[in-house]
């Protein structure tokens, strides 16, 4: 493994707040650990830890304090510092479902919990799905599984054309999105998507098998076909232990105000 340059040297090391010290320490560590930098999953001990770093071996044990407390870490008497649990990117760079993001690197499955139509969509939601009111939409639940543990749970709302056809596929080893290309006959163009974080409620948390208040993603996501139509209103919460969001940006010019 490549190390890290050190982050400062010198006396202004010891000069800032411990508190200061471990919170950066933590942030380069972190790092590492989501882009699965150390082999095995094993860190190296607090001493060479704290030579890559720049970082006192006091900085050095506090930051691994908080990374245990985030739930990325445990310290085994006998065994050190390994990752708690591997994390899987899912890249925001491309429209794709997750079992095609994940493809390799597991089983993904889909425990319908509901999939039936709707006569009253919310007012919000049938604005983002450009339907009156009235016009009924089908709902569709899923908690989505890695390898048999729970990884996300998914409600979407899609309209009646697209839905119906759509509840007499195969759900619970299929993407909806290469459902909704086939039923409707043409390619997905692209979707908006607002990621927020929060806290699990006890429902949620007892259905992706969390404690309460442990932290998740939740993903906003409209996507729409080629042509332009809105055809998937999707809320996802996502398992903030399992995944990470992952994109590549590239700089443009800046657009104008409007």
């Amino acid at each position: 493994m490549t190390s890290v340059g050190p982050m400062e040297t010198g006396p202004a090391v010891s000069s800032r707040p411990r508190a200061e010290r471990a919170r950066r320490a933590a942030d380069v560590l972190r790092q590492q650990i989501t882009s699965q930098a150390f082999e095995g999953g094993r860190l190296p001990d607090e001493r060479v830890l704290a030579a890559q770093l720049g970082a006192s071996r006091n900085a050095i044990r506090a930051a691994l304090g908080l990374l245990r407390a985030e739930g990325l870490i445990t310290r085994r008497r006998g065994v050190g510092t390994v990752v708690a649990q591997q994390r899987y990117g899912h890249s925001l760079d491309r429209l794709a479902g997750l079992a095609e993001t994940l493809v390799g690197r597991g089983e993904i499955t889909n425990e319908v919990r509901a999939a039936h139509p709707v006569a009253g969509v919310p007012d919000a939601v049938a604005r983002r799905l450009e339907l009156s009111r009235d016009a009924g939409a089908v709902y569709l639940e899923r908690l989505r599984r890695l390898d048999g543990e729970p990884l996300s749970l998914d409600a979407t709302y899609l309209p009646l054309d697209i839905g119906r056809p759509l509840l007499e596929c195969e759900l619970t080893d299929q993407d909806v999105f290469v459902l909704l290309e086939r039923i409707s006959g043409q390619p997905l163009g692209r979707a908006d998507l607002a990621v927020h974080a929060m806290t699990a409620g006890a429902d949620t948390a007892a259905l992706l098998g969390i404690p309460a208040g442990a932290a998740v993603f939740a993903i906003d996501r409209l996507t729409r076909l080629a042509d332009g139509r809105p055809v998937d209103a999707e809320t996802v919460h996502i398992r903030a232990d399992r995944l990470v969001l992952q994109a590549t940006l590239h700089r443009g010019a800046v657009p104008s105000a409007p």
